[in-house]
């Protein structure tokens, strides 16, 4: 037994971002069966109040839950996963040790310090077992400068799944306005980080708006794509429908 991108062999993984705190909302993009949806509690709306209604959306849509904690903190990763999250995506991780926090606070004793307690997990996983518990991704996010500059540390961390790139935060970093991807120093970071996956057998992973943006992503080797959100693709169909309607756009764009 492994976690949900113990093999991407044959395909990546392809999945949502659920800023909206909505149970419908989030169940309806589940059921569209990406391979995970990601409940963001850093830049979204849920809060650790919604978190089992919300993972309980994913599961009841079909899809596998993932969360993004707002920090590297050891009792808000534990709780994410004791309500059932198989991963968690850990934002603003800058080194090799705190990278290996993150994986300490997936894990149990010994390899780790994950307290004891999964009120939800062990329904939907089905088990109380602490060693199949444990089958959870651990994904850090390198989007700062510190974190460019000790990349090869962080993907080197034992028990990590993934290295998931924020393009908006690592424009930043890079002195570029966000989501500068087609900038060539945003592009020789990125290859830098597929180069530093690849060699330690770490999925890379990234942040994506929509379907075009994910396919050149995949061209590049990204293995773990986020391919949209519901909230800005909500915007988009609502404005793209208004456009129609106020003849802004023709029937036939």
């Amino acid at each position: 037994m492994g976690h949900f991108l113990s093999d991407l062999a044959d395909k990546p993984a392809l999945g949502v971002w659920a800023t909206l705190a909505d149970p419908l909302a989030v169940e309806t993009v589940a059921s569209l069966r990406p391979d995970y949806v990601c409940i963001d509690m850093q830049h979204g709306e849920a809060g650790t109040g919604d978190l089992v209604g919300l993972l309980q959306a994913v599961a009841a849509g079909g899809s596998v839950p993932v969360v993004r904690v707002p920090s590297n903190d050891t009792a808000i990763i534990g709780k994410a996963l004791d309500a059932g999250a198989a991963g968690v995506v850990v934002p603003l991780v800058n080194s090799g040790h705190e990278a290996a926090r993150a994986v300490r606070a997936c894990r149990y004793p010994p390899a780790g310090n994950r307290s004891f307690g999964p009120f939800r997990a062990r329904i939907s996983s089905r088990t109380g077992e602490p060693a199949e518990l444990d089958q959870v991704a651990c994904i850090v996010m390198v989007e700062t400068k510190e974190g460019l500059d000790n990349v090869e540390q962080i993907a080197a961390t034992d028990g990590l799944a993934c290295v998931y790139v924020g393009p908006s935060d690592l424009s930043l970093a890079l002195g570029l306005p966000p989501r500068s991807v087609k900038d060539p120093r945003f592009i020789e970071v990125v290859e830098k980080i597929l180069s530093v996956c690849g060699t330690n057998g770490v999925v890379p992973g990234i942040q994506c708006t929509d379907g075009s943006s994910a396919l050149e992503a995949l061209e590049q080797g990204f293995k773990m794509v986020t391919v949209a959100s519901d909230l800005a693709s909500l915007a988009a169909a609502v404005s793209k429908e208004l456009a129609l309607a106020r003849r802004e756009a023709s029937p036939s764009s």
